[in-house]
């Protein structure tokens, strides 16, 4: 076998492929291809097609009359409002624990950052209970009086962003050659002249990835503001939601999901571009980083302000909800106890089923939306980390690339009411689609797909072309080169994509509020229906079940991060 027969990532490819070999990366293409235009662009395009459509003909009439209330342009306000100032408080605060727990190192430092890891994989129900337990009725908070105001789903938006920003700016901190910071310090230049004016500019491209997915994650959000704001603060999530569920305006729905689309699609093009500067910036292995040293000679005043930042973020911010949330599920009317747990076991008129029940119906609906959503996405990061030679196969791979990403900011209300309405009869085939039980957990699958290619695809791109090289010449199939070169090294990744995958079906609330079945509500759409009854009890037994809930997800991330390691190891 040639060892240019077989397309290489991270470079072009000098030779023609086969036509068997081109047809299996075809057949490989078309799955997630049709995964998706099945479940996400056919109800996408069918739920947006009947907003336009009236009486068999084409009527753009809707976006005049939609655009013209002043309802539409005041959630359209709050929409950019929030994600704007929620993007920018939490890249404020973001900075400093990228510094501290990417360019120092200190004892406990990994599990300081699988503490902060923990709210970005949180149920976004569980975390407006959270926070409405810290900010409303009694909560240590409620002096502020921002239950149910935008600077209350603000904090709630930082606190599930903010590890996003950690993340990926530090993993780029990380990457950075320090020598210039140090030649500008050598010139002269105080610390903080040279973080100003060296180190900040080079963090540029990692801030603006961070920001931009900040930015999509805050204009999408739907269980933190459903549960913080109610149905009376309204964001272009939420707004498409009432449209659907309450006045059955597929219309407003249909122009609202259009100008969600636009934004979406404007995010998500910066945080391509900014993730492109980000990777071609990366050229080399930085220098080991110094210990943190908050006493003495060597401390730093940046990294003491680093420090304090990172401490009040974790402590005030992240801490104070969880820790909240869990006392107030152990207060009963009758005192402290395991009351609200117990309720669990009950069945309650219109819940459908009781917490326990709920929480097997997860798992179960989980663990199906996992399989799913890894083997698709596994398919999508294969192809799209290789690079072949023609101009127009690259952009091909491009463009799914981009195509698997539309999931991440297009509303999963849009999702789960378009499954709804269009899969009684798809393709004018005689089939209901919608009596199958699997369809909750392929709903839940297209939200999870592009997180899962986000996780895989970095790792597979990263694979040294020379390994693909020296496989080919000692003969090996691509079959074996694939099993032997990619998997091992992609296995390192699986561990963490698996957890993604199952956290985000565990947690996922806008598609499933449309799907799933009245009688088996999963655990956040129990949740949300104890919240929206009178009596503290309800209100207790939530708080229990939303424990209940980050624990499970908390426990599956746990495995997930062992299983990373010990695949890990193995390679």
């Amino acid at each position: 076998m040639s060892a240019v027969a077989w397309p290489r990532p991270g470079r072009a490819l000098p030779g023609r492929w086969r036509p068997g070999r081109a047809a299996a990366w075809g057949l490989a293409a078309a799955v997630p291809l049709a995964f998706l235009g099945v479940f996400f662009a056919l109800p996408v395009v069918g739920l947006v097609a009947r907003g336009f459509w009236t009486d068999g003909a084409l009527d753009l009439s809707g976006f005049a009359d939609v655009m013209s209330r002043p309802h539409t342009w005041r959630v359209i306000g709050i929409t950019l409002g929030q994600a704007t100032v929620g993007t920018a408080v939490a890249v404020v605060l973001g900075v400093p624990g990228a510094h501290l727990l990417y360019r120092t190192r200190f004892r406990g430092q990994g599990l300081l950052r699988g503490l902060v890891a923990v709210p970005f994989v949180l149920p976004t129900v569980v975390v407006g209970v959270a926070f409405r337990s810290v900010l409303g009725g009694n909560g240590p908070l409620a002096f502020l009086g921002w239950d149910g105001t935008f600077a209350g789903v603000v904090a709630a938006l930082v606190f599930f962003n903010y590890t996003v920003v950690v993340r990926t700016v530090g993993a780029f901190w990380a990457g950075l050659d320090p020598r210039t910071e140090q030649a500008a310090r050598a010139l002269g230049a105080s610390p903080a002249r040279a973080f100003w004016s060296v180190t900040l500019p080079a963090l540029a491209p990692g801030i603006a990835s961070a920001a931009s997915i900040v930015f999509l994650f805050c204009a999408t959000a739907f269980g933190v503001v459903l549960v913080l704001g109610g149905v009376g603060y309204g964001t272009v999530e939420t707004e498409i939601w009432v449209q659907t569920t309450q006045f059955l305006d597929l219309r407003a729905a249909a122009v609202l999901s259009v100008v969600q689309l636009v934004v979406v699609t404007a995010a998500l093009w910066v945080a391509g571009h900014a993730r492109r500067r980000r990777e071609q910036a990366l050229t080399r292995v930085p220098e080991a980083v110094p210990p943190l040293a908050l006493r003495g000679p060597q401390a730093k005043a940046g990294d003491r302000w680093a420090a304090g930042v990172t401490g009040a973020v974790i402590v005030v911010l992240l801490g104070l909800p969880m820790a909240s949330l869990v006392v107030r599920s152990l207060h009963t009317r009758d005192g402290w106890g395991l009351g609200n747990y117990a309720a669990l076991d009950r069945r309650g008129f219109g819940l459908g089923a009781s917490g326990w029940e709920a929480a097997a119906t997860s798992l179960r609906v989980a663990v199906d939306a996992t399989l799913i959503a890894v083997v698709v996405a596994g398919l999508v990061a294969l192809i799209a980390s290789r690079r072949p030679r023609t101009r127009g196969l690259r952009r091909a791979v491009g463009a799914l690339d981009a195509v698997v990403m539309l999931p991440l900011g297009v509303s999963a209300v849009t999702v789960g009411f378009g499954i709804l309405i269009t899969l009684n009869r798809p393709f004018g085939l005689d089939l209901d689609l919608r009596a199958s039980p699997m369809l909750l957990p392929i709903a839940q699958a297209v939200v999870a797909v592009p997180l899962v290619v986000r996780t895989v695809l970095p790792v597979l791109r990263a694979i040294d072309t020379r390994l693909h090289e020296a496989a080919a010449v000692l003969g090996a199939s691509p079959f074996r080169v694939l099993r032997h070169v990619d998997w091992p090294v992609a296995a390192r990744s699986l561990g963490l994509a698996v957890g993604l995958a199952f956290a985000v079906s565990l947690g996922e609330f806008g598609a499933t509020s449309f799907l799933v079945r009245p009688e088996s509500p999963t655990l956040p759409v129990l949740i949300y229906r104890l919240i929206g009854r009178p009596g503290a009890d309800n209100l207790g037994t939530a708080m229990a079940a939303s424990v209940l809930l980050a624990g499970l997800t908390a426990v599956v991330m746990a495995l997930a991060e062992r299983l990373r390691g010990t695949q890990g190891s193995d390679v």
